[in-house]
């Protein structure tokens, strides 16, 4: 037998032992998790589709079943980091890929006014919320920023095709969504650069601002003089594309890494600026299964985060902050947008397909609480609000507009 193969048996055989020595089961080691996480989130996902749940709600309910704070299954902190990490920079490189900068200038006037309007407002909900409940003000400000971004990942997944190329409401929605994913890097940039002292935290802030442009500019050059050059030149190998794809997201994160930002935002960047050329629909097509692999991962970790019984702790300001937001954000949307002159029935869809939290919300508390700006409480009212909002708007949206897993057969586009 080759030697890798006889080391990796050695330590299989010690998990079994320790185990059984323990009698508490443990999991390490990718493969087991990921054997773990995909089986269970098929069986909750079967289930939902029997009785008619989206299926959002069984990834992220594996996770609170398997992780730390539930069996323990996969309760290895590092890989969970790990793997959480992994599928926000690939979803946020694929989410990139859908927001095409064209379209925003199509729509920009529009889109910048009700983006900054509806901030102001989701802002002051969730700062006045957090201070009533006793938060500091540094908790409250940092989870008003945090609500005011609505979810690129259901935003763009919940849209069918036909809407989210052909119509006038997937113009709207992409426009809103870019604008505030372009407000959510800048605002974990100022995140990120938080270094606990004063001189610290310019310093790093001076790094970071620095860096993005830098950034940005590099991912701009590099699709038109290297990236676009080599897909023309080896367009017929399918594999040569998928592999570029995937280097240049992890190369633009790394890029990022290294210049003070982050790998999540090394990959947005990475993605818009690919959704510049002409093959970027193909490319984000034929990588549609490799998002969901990473749609999946990533709402495992959110759930394996949550700690159920801390959350009892907080449940009133976290039911309060959702149901607030989730009321909130549609009617404020559709508000700004037929004030704007759009029709009723456009700007209440837009407004229903944009009435939740965000993966940046998710992002922000975990990067918040690093920097000490996040106490545990207010991240989990923070996490658990952003994760309920998900769910309802999701219910929202799939019963009552087209979406590609709507329960109805009359309502499914893709």
């Amino acid at each position: 037998m080759h030697p890798t193969a006889i080391t990796i048996k050695l330590r299989s055989w010690n998990r079994i032992l320790r185990s059984a020595a323990t009698g508490v089961p443990r999991i390490s080691g990718i493969v087991d998790s990921f054997f773990l996480i995909f089986t269970g989130a098929a069986v909750l996902a079967t289930v939902a589709l029997y009785t008619r749940q989206p299926l959002l709600v069984a990834y992220i309910a594996i996770g609170c079943l398997l992780g730390p704070h539930g069996l323990k299954l996969v309760s290895d902190p590092e890989l969970l980091s790990e793997v959480a990490e992994i599928g926000i920079i690939f979803l946020l490189f694929l989410l990139g890929l859908d927001l095409q900068p064209a379209k925003l200038k199509n729509m920009l006037g529009e889109g910048l006014l009700t983006a900054l309007g509806s901030t102001l407002v989701f802002f002051g909900l969730g700062f006045a919320l957090m201070t009533s409940f006793g938060f500091t003000r540094t908790e409250a400000l940092v989870t008003g920023i945090g609500v005011t971004f609505s979810s690129t990942i259901i935003g763009i997944k919940l849209l069918p095709t036909t809407l989210l190329h052909h119509r006038h409401i997937g113009e709207i929605v992409v426009s809103l969504l870019l604008i505030q994913d372009l407000v959510a890097i800048l605002a974990l940039i100022l995140i990120t650069g938080y270094g606990g002292t004063l001189s610290d935290t310019l310093s790093n802030l001076g790094m970071a601002m620095l860096g993005l442009p830098l950034v940005i500019g590099l991912a701009f050059a590099g699709v038109r003089w290297i990236v676009l050059p080599l897909i023309a030149r080896f367009d017929a190998f399918h594999e040569f594309i998928f592999l570029l794809a995937l280097g240049w997201c992890l190369g633009i994160a790394s890029l990022a890494e290294l210049c003070g930002l982050s790998y999540e935002i090394g990959g947005f960047i990475g993605g818009v600026a690919l959704a510049t050329s002409p093959i970027s629909q193909y490319i984000a097509e034929s990588l549609r299964p490799l998002r969901d692999f990473f749609l999946v991962l990533f709402f495992f970790s959110v759930g394996a985060e949550l700690n159920i019984s801390l959350l009892m702790h907080v449940m009133l300001p976290m039911l309060l902050l959702a149901v607030a937001l989730v009321t909130a954000k549609p009617v404020v949307f559709a508000l700004l947008l037929k004030w704007q002159g759009e029709s009723s029935e456009t700007a209440w869809e837009s407004g229903y397909r944009l009435g939740q939290a965000s993966e940046f919300s998710l992002l922000m508390s975990y990067v918040a609480g690093s920097a000490g700006l996040l106490g545990v409480e207010a991240a989990h009212v923070l996490q658990g609000a952003t994760v309920l909002t998900l769910i309802l708007s999701t219910y929202a949206v799939i019963f009552r507009y087209p979406s590609p897993i709507a329960v109805s057969a009359r309502l499914r586009r893709d």
